[in-house]
């Protein structure tokens, strides 16, 4: 059988896909895998920051419109990329793994774990990051850092880094482990400091829904408790309605084998206000937990906040 993924060119983009790649050639002997490299709109537009370029599926869109139209049979993202609703016809049947949840710091000149290097950091630092969500919540606690817009995929960002532009910039530690450069990280931020993105460190595979034998193929690859924590958190993302350019973060994890938790905030872009919650309960009800969460900010203010945001 033959099988085309579809997936992004960026160097991260690419070891996922391979991954993938090398997972359902393992599981499936006599199978041919080829790679669909499609750019897409986040890839294309590099000169202004992502909450800006306004929509949704910014890294996705292109490729899910490549498996509407068979070009690819299925798409291996990141998961904190992917909207919460899809197009009619895509359905995403596989959440693998998770890999490290965590933001990481990493410092110019640096080459050496440093606990507590993120609240040592010089008064008025040049941080780089594209995320409001991690600058909203960097600059609740460190409300003097400079931030400064930073797009690119990794090696230009740490590029960028090491030829003086910013004294420290924030990444995703599974993409830096992943791609063989966990050696640059100084500090791995701890949750009380960055919260994650929805979905944050997992890879989802997305197919066209009634493809029933490709389906049966990547099935294999998905992972429960991965897949449960990971979906409480995109049903809390989704009650709120924002997407991955949002201040939201969330986080979920399984606790004694029949409970969730899930710790979830939302912030100002200036960080001067972070609401922020955690809930706790059965693991069968997971995405009314992730709700429940989420009505449980918009009580405290955080619709005033999004709005307010959208606005901008």
């Amino acid at each position: 059988m033959k099988l085309t993924i579809g997936t992004r060119g960026s160097k991260l983009a690419l070891w996922q896909a391979q991954w993938v790649k090398a997972e359902l050639e393992r599981l499936h002997s006599g199978i041919k895998i080829y790679l669909n490299i499609i750019k897409t709109t986040g890839d294309k537009i590099l000169d202004v920051p992502l909450a800006l370029v306004g929509g949704k599926g910014l890294f996705v869109k292109e490729i899910e419109e490549a498996l509407i139209k068979g070009e690819a049979d299925i798409a291996v993202h990141s998961i904190k990329d992917v909207p919460v609703i899809f197009p009619i016809g895509l359905i995403l049947p596989v959440i693998c793994e998770r890999h490290i949840p965590n933001d990481a710091l990493i410092i110019k000149g640096g080459d050496k774990i440093i606990n507590g290097a993120f609240k040592n950091l010089p008064i008025g630092a040049r941080v780089g990051t594209s995320s409001l969500r991690r600058s909203s919540q960097l600059l609740n606690i460190r409300p003097d850092l400079n931030i400064i817009q930073l797009r690119g995929n990794v090696d230009t960002r740490l590029r960028k880094l090491d030829q003086g532009d910013y004294d420290a910039i924030i990444l995703a530690g599974a993409g830096l482990s992943r791609l063989g450069l966990a050696h640059r990280i100084t500090e791995q931020l701890s949750f009380d400091i960055s919260l994650p993105a929805i979905g944050q460190g997992a890879i989802g595979i997305e197919c066209r829904e009634g493809d029933n034998k490709v389906m049966e193929l990547v099935a294999p690859l998905n992972h429960y408790e991965s897949g449960i924590c990971v979906n409480t958190e995109r049903a809390f993302l989704k009650k709120l309605e924002g997407g991955c350019q949002i201040p939201i973060a969330g986080y979920a994890t399984i606790v004694d084998g029949n409970k969730i938790t899930i710790d979830g905030l939302v912030g100002s872009v200036d960080g001067k206000t972070i609401i922020r919650e955690q809930i706790t309960g059965d693991i069968s009800d997971y995405e009314k937990i992730g709700i429940d969460l989420a009505e449980r900010l918009l009580d405290k203010g955080a619709g005033e906040i999004l709005a307010a945001i959208v606005k901008m």
